[in-house]
């Protein structure tokens, strides 16, 4: 019996979730679906910098399954560009970050940036 799938540790979710042409129809047979899990991979190794080994830590996984989902991201991307594709961000088995973890190192965590803007972590408030 496989061990159960553990939840990737996600610290924002996209601003938006859909992507593609402008004149584009969305149909089901055309459209990509990318995993947050998956988005969150792209973020971080991509626009954070991570290696894969700093994502898998900063996401609670193990190094090979970062690199698993980062290959298939990149695939769903590619899909989508090359072939004019919208690409849709929704789903997957992933917990979001708390936003008041004092941990959260990615640099992007939106969810982090909000609770200090608003005083969440503010014990005077």
């Amino acid at each position: 019996m496989p061990r159960p799938r553990k939840g990737r540790k996600v610290c924002c979710l996209p601003e938006s979730s859909l992507f593609g042409p402008l004149n584009a129809v969305i149909n089901q047979a055309d459209l990509v679906l990318m995993l947050v899990d998956e988005y969150e991979t792209i973020r971080l190794i991509d626009l954070q910098g991570f290696t894969q080994e700093e994502c898998a830590e900063q996401m609670h996984i193990a190094r090979t399954t970062v690199q698993r989902i980062y290959n298939d991201a990149r695939k769903k991307l590619a899909e989508s560009l090359v072939n004019g594709k919208v690409l849709r961000i929704e789903g997957g088995d992933y917990e979001l970050c708390e936003g008041l973890e004092k941990t959260c190192r990615c640099g992007g965590c939106r969810r982090h940036r909000w609770a200090e803007f608003s005083g969440a972590d503010n014990k005077e408030n």
